[in-house]
Order: C-alpha cells, then sequence, then structure tokens
C-alpha cells in the first residue's frame, strides 16, 4: 500500500546483509537486461527523500537499487562507530545478495565518497560512477575541520547521555531540515527515523574523508553532476573533483544542494542523462586486464 503523505515510491523491503545487518532497499527492475543502477543517498536523509523523484524517470532505462546508509532511516544499526568503508561494504555486499555482478554507483553528497568507495575497495563491482554534489574531500579550512571536531564529541556523548539528549539533536536537525517539497510531513517522518548518534559519527566521517591521493586512478566511465548554486558542497570542490578523474563528463544543475528533492524537474532530466552517458560509454570500454 501506499505511504501516507509520501510521494509514489517502488516497493521496498528489508534485507538482510550476511554479518552486517538489516537494511531497507527500494527496487525498480527495468526494462529486461537494463544494467543496474545503485543510489547512494546524502547525510541525514534516507534513500526516500534523496531519489523519490529519480526513481520512476531512471527505472524506465535501468535496474534500480537504493538502500538506506548506517544509522539513517531503516538502515543497519551497529554497535560501532559509523565508517564510510563499511556503507562501502555493505553496497558490495547488497549486489552479492540479489545476484548482481556489476553496477553503475551514483552518489549524492555523502553518497559520493561512499561510491568512490565502492570503487577502491570493490573495482570488480563497478562498472561507472555518477557522483552529485560532492567531493574528493570536504573539509579543509580550520573552521571546518574544527566543526568536525565537534561532531565528534557531540557523537561521543550521545551514546552516553539520556534519551531526552538525543531527541534534543533530532529536533534540532528535523528544523534544519526540512526537504521534498509538497512532501514536508512525511520528510519529518523519514529524518525522525535516524539514529542520532549514527548522524553525528557521519558526519565526522566526512570530514575525515579524502580521496585526493588517490582518486586520479578512477578507470571507470564516470559523470560529475554539479550543483551551481550549492551552499554546503561549494562549486570548486565539486569542480575539483571532476578534474581529477580521468575521462569525466561534467553536467550542470542551477540549482543549490537540495535541487534533487526540491526542485526535480531541474535535477531529474540531468542526472538520468549522466547515468546514461555513464552507461553507454561502460558498455564499450575494455578495462585493464580485462
Amino acid at each position: 500500500m501506499p505511504e501516507v503523505g509520501a510521494p509514489p515510491l517502488p516497493p521496498g523491503r528489508l534485507i538482510e546483509l550476511p554479518g552486517r545487518g538489516t537494511t531497507f532497499v527500494r527496487e525498480v527492475v527495468g526494462p529486461p537486461g537494463a544494467p543496474t543502477v545503485v543510489l547512494l543517498h546524502g547525510w541525514t536523509v534516507t534513500a526516500d527523500l534523496n531519489w523519490f523523484s529519480s526513481f520512476a524517470p531512471l527505472g524506465r532505462r535501468f535496474h534500480v537499487l537504493a538502500l538506506d546508509h548506517r544509522g539513517h532511516g531503516q538502515g543497519i544499526r551497529a554497535k560501532r562507530p559509523f565508517r564510510l568503508e563499511d556503507c562501502a561494504d555493505d553496497v558490495a555486499a547488497l549486489l552479492e545478495v540479489l545476484g548482481r555482478n556489476r553496477a553503475i554507483v551514483a552518489g549524492y553528497s555523502m553518497g559520493g565518497p561512499i561510491a568512490q568507495l565502492v570503487w577502491r575497495q570493490h573495482p570488480e563491482l563497478v562498472q561507472g560512477m555518477v557522483l552529485c554534489a560532492t567531493a574528493r574531500s570536504f573539509a579543509g579550512s580550520r573552521e571546518e575541520r574544527i566543526a568536525t571536531m565537534g561532531m565528534g564529541g557531540l557523537a561521543a556523548a550521545a551514546r552516553v547521555t539520556p534519551q531526552q539528549a538525543r531527541r534534543w539533536l533530532s529536533d534540532q536537525f528535523v528544523e534544519r531540515r526540512r526537504e521534498a517539497k509538497g512532501y514536508e510531513s512525511w520528510a519529518v517522518e523519514q529524518i525522525q527515523l535516524h539514529d542520532w548518534t549514527a548522524m553525528l559519527e557521519a558526519g565526522q566521517a566526512i570530514g575525515r574523508f579524502s580521496s585526493r591521493q588517490w582518486i586520479s586512478s578512477v578507470d571507470v566511465p564516470t559523470a560529475v553532476v554539479v550543483t551551481m548554486r550549492d551552499t554546503v558542497v561549494p562549486v570548486r570542490r565539486q569542480v575539483r573533483l571532476f578534474e581529477a578523474i580521468p575521462g569525466a563528463v561534467a553536467y550542470r544543475i542551477d540549482g543549490d544542494h537540495g535541487v534533487c528533492a526540491n526542485e526535480p524537474e531541474r535535477f531529474v532530466p540531468t542526472f538520468v542523462a549522466a547515468c546514461t552517458s555513464v552507461a553507454e560509454r561502460a558498455r564499450t570500454q575494455v578495462r585493464p586486464g580485462a
């Protein structure tokens, strides 16, 4: 049955990843023989919030999978601190469980580092990448590094403070993240599913992430979708990511960081075009050692 107050969504289910935990996955089967695209969402949202407007258009050309990352929505709940590397391994485990040998990984914001890490840790699984509103690193300035350190302290405190403190943290984030224009109540309900200790740990992990030393080794077709009015991930960092990847193709969107949810008419056609470009290039590519 459709979720009350929610946009149209494809079927979803909880999937056990052996030895890792259970996560929630949306799936659009797509045309017979279509390439697989795995959608990797951003920080403090869910797969549904990030990609609800993209599911149906993308599903006309691709087999689409989208999972909630650790601590987000109905993603894996783990005792160990949040690590982007674990999220990348979760993607590999999901593909194995579903019998998908290779896929295009498409990451938005935090999903960008996860996509990059899937390529680095499981190159045999990655057919191509689409990196949206993201970067090689996120904490370059002194102020950003201090903010990252502060999140680490809050995360540690959240593991030992009473439930009221965690509820207060949730309320603060809900006030700041009202995504999905026209579906605000549903968006707030999605956000309230999060594990807020994991959210803070994820913020710290994003701040520590850097692919500067190895991103130039990417050997699969890649598209970089640049959000040209982004106030969260500066455009210059998105452009540097594009410039660092051999053969990458840039797509530009006249929108801010939340354009995927708030202005889907701007985002979706460009995103689908980027995924299609990567799939077409991957079809004819011969990788070293193949």
